[in-house]
């Protein structure tokens, strides 16, 4: 062998030495704080945010949606897989629900914020602890990827109840969870429609505006972190997303989207729109909001909306 080839050898592993273990080292950090529920009380049943007026608000205003609904409220658990899974049911005496499914960090008592409408509707409501968060089993965040199927298993829990079909609201990740529900095989027929409040076309995208916003850099940070979700999370959320999966969407859906967002880009959601096949598709744009924070800003318009959609299905 020559000298040229110990010279690579040296170059190579100088780089896996100072360059790629350090970046791999650093953004499993990022990874473990995101998408790993290390400790029960991580991503409990609490406010995530309490230091934030806004979400604060979002969270009590909930809490009282759930208070002056308690007597309708039972709770309910499922398996999916090895998993077990906790959740809530409102029986109102309808025979059509609606799962409301949050995105990361938060438990059911966050989603009672977005139950009025469909308690407006003539729709029971279920509010589940996803996967590793609040009293259900699980550590890793895994985006919706595997997630979905665990929504599959509450709709058919609801549907032997007596509930004919279900709607689910997605938000943030959980509107790309409800996606990946509703084109995949395994959707029942009973699963109908979907609402989406904030989807953004692939986790990627969505993480790569979270870091610039922080004025971190995305290089290679970013891509170190794709790398953990990869292999840990078993989700590839690079160049899989709801944007190469809305091909599929044939059901009813609902798009809204804060012209405010810098989470997941109001522009893009075009792409989504554009993307789907649904012959029953609507794009709603609103003015003020943060991601995930459209209806705090304009609770008439959001919840007119939602209930519009609804009297088409």
């Amino acid at each position: 062998m020559g000298v040229w080839f110990w010279i690579l050898i040296g170059v190579l592993g100088a780089l896996l030495l100072f360059f790629v273990g350090p970046v791999l080292s650093m953004s499993f950090a990022i990874y473990f704080v995101l998408l790993v529920r290390n400790k029960p009380e991580k991503w409990g049943r609490v406010c995530s945010f309490p230091e934030d007026p806004e979400y604060k608000r979002m969270f009590d205003t909930g809490l009282l949606w759930g208070e002056k609904y308690k007597d309708s409220k039972r709770p309910v658990e499922i398996k999916s897989g090895r998993f077990r899974l906790a959740g809530e049911y409102f029986d109102f005496g309808a025979d059509k629900a609606v799962i409301i499914i949050a995105g990361r960090t938060e438990c059911c008592m966050y989603s009672y914020y977005f139950a009025e409408p469909y308690r407006q509707s003539g729709y029971n409501v279920l509010v589940i602890d996803n996967r590793a968060h609040g009293n259900s089993d699980g550590k890793i965040c895994s985006l919706g990827y595997k997630e979905y199927k665990d929504i599959i298993e509450w709709s058919k829990m609801l549907n032997g109840l007596g509930n004919k079909s279900v709607v689910l609201h997605g938000i943030c990740i959980g509107a790309s969870t409800a996606l990946f529900v509703l084109t995949s095989k395994k959707c029942p027929d009973f699963v109908t429609a979907m609402v989406s409040d904030g989807m953004y076309v692939n986790f990627y995208e969505s993480f790569k505006n979270h870091m610039t916003e922080k004025k971190k850099p995305n290089f290679p940070m970013t891509y170190g972190v794709m790398t953990h979700i990869f292999f840990i999370s078993g989700a590839n959320a690079v160049t899989d997303g709801p944007l190469k999966r809305m091909p599929k969407m044939k059901k009813p859906i609902l798009f809204m989207q804060s012209k405010e967002d810098t989470y997941s880009m109001p522009e893009l959601a075009k792409k989504l729109y554009a993307a789907c096949p649904s012959e029953n598709k609507k794009l709603v744009y609103f003015d003020h909001g943060a991601h995930s924070r459209i209806r705090i800003n304009d609770e008439q318009g959001y919840d007119n909306t939602v209930k519009e959609f609804l009297n088409t299905l």
